[in-house]
């Protein structure tokens, strides 16, 4: 398994930015006639953050998406960073093509070394 960091261009600094997840979604409820206090924490899934983040990047994300679904996936690793996992090295290779004939210089992956994944 490869993992791979995704990055951006950012579109009003365009710098290079990628998106975490800083703090998981609260969601509740709100009632008519009574107080309801349960809420449900839960932080986003890979392609919902990167669907989140539309007009923040220089890039589509919705066609980055697209292009990393060829090959491999978008994953949350420990609810903060948001990586692409492929199955092998030569699909990673295929997605970084990808980004970059497709987005150029705005979007590209920067390798995960194994020894960090342990």
């Amino acid at each position: 398994m490869e993992r791979a960091m995704l990055w951006f261009k950012c579109a009003a600094m365009h710098d290079p930015v990628r998106p975490v997840i800083k703090q998981p979604a609260v969601i509740g409820w709100e009632a008519k006639q009574r107080q309801i206090d349960l809420v449900i924490e839960r932080s986003f899934k890979g392609e919902e953050l990167l669907r989140r983040m539309k007009g923040w990047f220089t890039v589509d994300v919705h066609q980055a998406i697209d292009i990393i679904q060829q090959h491999g996936k978008l994953k949350v690793l420990d609810d903060y960073e948001l990586v692409v996992e492929t199955r092998n090295p030569s699909q990673m290779a295929a997605v970084s093509q990808k980004l970059a004939e497709m987005f150029g210089e705005e979007a590209w992956l920067e390798p995960i070394a194994k020894t960090l994944l342990t």
